[in-house]
């Protein structure tokens, strides 16, 4: 049976605000990574933590508005920030394709593009897997690092190692640890419909559920409301991308596929 998600934003806690915009397309300074050197996602340079110049794509980032969001707190009293959306054209097996090939390229328009970026055309800066299976694949216990902006605020950049706990054809799950303490869980739940894939996103702080007396602290250092909000809108920005070019990818990747990535013009609808 296809289930048709109601594309309708619906906000748990009404106090959970949406943070005021920062497009600055530079940083006070630049920054330079304190860790092993290495290469960014296109293994072009070294890896910097500089937010990049707005990346120009033939489509629109996906509205807020199309998806369900909120913020809950669990039973156990850690806090959940939540996205349930539906990405047209996009299938489990898919999702798990590219959650395990962030790193590269992908030609749009005649241009070879950093993949991580193309998620994220405004937010993202790069993508490298730390820790990869003894056979070179990415599964449970390899380890991903992100660099990213979100809302492209200074005082948002995500700069973090996470170690895969699940990444199969139900989901994509990873933990952020920090000191040994998993301080935050993203969940990714995907569901076949008709058409596309139902997908549930989530973060979850602390990660660990042991430690659900230090919430609030944990929270207010990780993601405050404001911040959560804005990550709300980044998840669904970044995840709404998808549909404008991972079938294509995947195609020419997987299947063999000759079928170039599609081509919109900003603004136009499907």
């Amino acid at each position: 049976m296809s289930v048709q998600l109601k594309r309708t934003p619906a906000f748990i806690e009404p106090k959970l605000s949406r943070p005021p915009s920062s497009r600055a397309t530079t940083l006070p300074s630049d920054t330079e990574l304190k860790a092993t050197p290495g290469t960014d996602s296109t293994n072009t340079g070294p890896l910097s933590t500089t937010l990049p110049e707005p990346l120009s794509l033939p489509w629109p980032l996906k509205p807020f508005s199309s998806a369900r969001s909120g913020l809950k707190t669990l039973a156990d009293g850690r806090r959940c920030f939540w996205v349930d959306e539906f990405l047209e054209g996009v299938t489990p097996k898919m999702l798990v394709w590219w959650f395990s090939h962030l790193e590269g390229e992908v030609e749009i328009g005649g241009r070879l593009l950093s993949r991580y970026r193309v998620f994220h055309p405004l937010d993202h800066c790069w993508v490298r897997y730390v820790r990869r299976s003894p056979d070179g694949s990415i599964g449970p216990g390899a380890q991903i690092r992100i660099c990213e902006f979100i809302d492209r605020n200074p005082r948002y950049k995500t700069d973090v190692t996470a170690t895969i706990e699940k990444l199969d054809k139900t989901c994509f799950i990873n933990n952020v640890v920090v000191a040994g303490l998993s301080i935050v869980r993203m969940e990714h739940d995907f569901h076949q419909t008709g058409g596309g894939t139902r997908f549930e996103h989530r973060l979850i702080t602390p990660g660990n559920m042991k430690l659900w007396l230090l919430s609030k602290p944990v929270s207010a250092l990780m993601f405050p409301n404001a911040k959560g909000h804005a990550w709300l809108k980044h998840a669904v920005e970044e995840m709404g991308t998808l549909e404008n070019f991972l079938p294509q990818l995947y195609g020419q990747e997987v299947e063999g596929k000759r079928e170039p990535v599609l081509q919109r013009k900003i603004g136009e609808t499907r």
